[in-house]
């Protein structure tokens, strides 16, 4: 979950997960400043936590789903970051994967140099999931300031379509059985009221 976080910047789970991954990742992008100072052993130990998993640049990422499998392995397995210095694709080739941690040590941990913690923010969402109802939300990379989406009211139940039907014909039928109905309401008001 970490590793897609810092590919994508924000990623949508529950919420449980999401306060349990925060910290997490807060100690994460810590080590990954050490890591951009030129500490080794930080650089050494983010690869150790995380693993090195290959990302696709989403500019080449059409092309890459048109490749042919062969292909495709000589993308991934010629990475750019920690294994070539430079960046550059090698071996004659269009472009390469980035790893995860090149992106976190160059591009994450570069945002937030000056800043001293607080890295991830937690939205929670209106949304519950759909096989076991747990509450969802959106863990972000503080700086990404995309919207989660629109955060709006959960749907309403059944039950409770039902009971705001029950009251409006209630509602309707005592208003229907007062004697003179909109008139009388109308002789009630004070003097001073205006609509």
């Amino acid at each position: 979950m970490a590793q897609s976080l810092f590919e994508h910047g924000q990623i949508q789970t529950t919420l449980i997960k999401a306060k349990d991954l925060r910290p997490w990742v807060e100690r994460i992008i810590t080590l990954a400043r050490k890591a951009r100072g030129g500490n080794l052993a930080a650089r050494q130990r983010l690869t150790q936590l995380l693993g090195d998993r290959a990302i696709i640049p989403e500019d080449n990422r059409e092309e890459y789903e048109n490749m042919s499998d062969s292909a495709r392995q000589r993308v991934l397995r010629s990475r750019s970051g920690r294994r070539y210095r430079l960046g550059q694709a090698r071996g004659g080739q269009k472009f390469t994967a980035v790893s995860v941690i090149h992106r976190l040590i160059n591009d994450v941990a570069g945002r937030y140099e000056d800043r001293p913690g607080g890295y991830t923010r937690v939205i929670k969402l209106g949304k519950r999931g759909r096989n076991d109802n747990a509450p969802l939300a959106v863990l972000q990379l503080v700086g990404q300031e995309e919207s989660p989406g629109t955060v709006t009211r959960p749907e309403k139940t059944a039950r409770s379509r039902r009971t705001e039907r029950r009251y409006a014909a209630a509602a309707k039928a005592v208003k229907k059985a007062r004697p003179g109905g909109e008139a009388k309401a109308e002789e009630d008001k004070p003097e001073g009221d205006t609509e």
